[in-house]
């Protein structure tokens, strides 16, 4: 796949995001569209999956530690062929397979339920030690919000990440400031992040624009030190792609209306012909 047809992808991705939060009346665009690039880059161009068999044992594994961005996780296994695209149409609703949340036990191709933030990064550190001790080749990635890492859990899980040199793991941070109730700085500043993710042992990779699909593929892509788990620190922006959520924090979790979901397609769908 080209460059082009990967980034026209994302466009297609954003729409189905806009649209299914928007159908819904309920759930998170903003962190969903921040995410698109480091979602399309891993599933289009590095992950080894078979929509076929999505309990393949040899497959590598996704877990999306931030998971409110489960509607950009839910299009992009739905364009995969994970299961057909109309299912997109009942994301949050009753007895649907796409629940507000990932359901690994609901949804095909999700390898891991979550929700309950820092926690996803400590399933795959105990699945990068399952597939080293196993020897099977698996490579596990996790995405995590950069409000996320305000979660003690997360440093308990990145220690035991580098104590057992799990170089089949990398973590993709989708940094884009901004957490519910305003910027991370407000909040709960990270400090130096950078410096951080250095100290617990990870091979860091700073991605200047996470939204710039080219940037992340060549991070991706980058041969990793043997025996550290990787980090991949992306800068992105809060409701990319629309140029009224772009960085705007009330759209962490508040749905379009109609009239809104109409303009953001339109503009998207101009942006994909310009």
């Amino acid at each position: 796949m080209t460059v082009s047809e990967l980034k026209a992808k994302c466009v297609g991705l954003r729409c189905d995001i806009i649209n299914m939060t928007a159908k819904a009346a309920s759930g998170h665009p903003g962190g969903s569209l921040s995410a698109v690039e480091m979602l399309a880059a891993l599933y289009y161009t590095q992950m080894r999956v078979d929509p076929a068999r999505p309990n393949w044992p040899e497959r590598d594994r996704f877990v999306l530690s931030k998971g409110h961005a489960a509607p950009a996780y839910y299009a992009v296994l739905a364009d995969k062929g994970f299961f057909p695209r109309r299912e997109l149409a009942g994301f949050r609703q009753i007895h649907s397979i796409l629940q507000g949340h990932p359901d690994s036990k609901k949804c095909p191709g999700v390898d891991a339920s979550t929700g309950s933030l820092g926690q996803g990064l400590s399933i795959a550190v105990g699945m990068a030690l399952g597939a080293k001790l196993s020897g099977n080749g698996v490579q596990v990635y996790a995405l995590c919000g950069d409000g996320e890492l305000q979660e003690g859990l997360v440093w308990e899980a990145s220690m035991a990440a580098a104590h057992y040199k799990l170089d089949n793991l990398t973590v993709l941070i989708d940094h884009n400031g901004l957490q519910i109730d305003g910027a991370n700085s407000q909040v709960m500043s990270l400090g130096d992040l950078p410096g951080k993710l250095l100290s617990f042992g990870y091979d860091l990779a700073e991605v200047s624009d996470g939204n710039d699909i080219e940037q992340v593929m060549a991070a991706l892509r980058r041969p990793g030190a043997p025996g550290k788990p990787r980090a991949l620190l992306c800068r992105t922006v809060k409701g990319k792609g629309v140029s009224f959520m772009e960085n705007e924090v009330g759209w962490h979790g508040k749905a379009p209306s109609e009239a809104e979901r109409k303009a953001a397609v339109a503009e998207l769908e101009g942006s994909n012909n310009g």
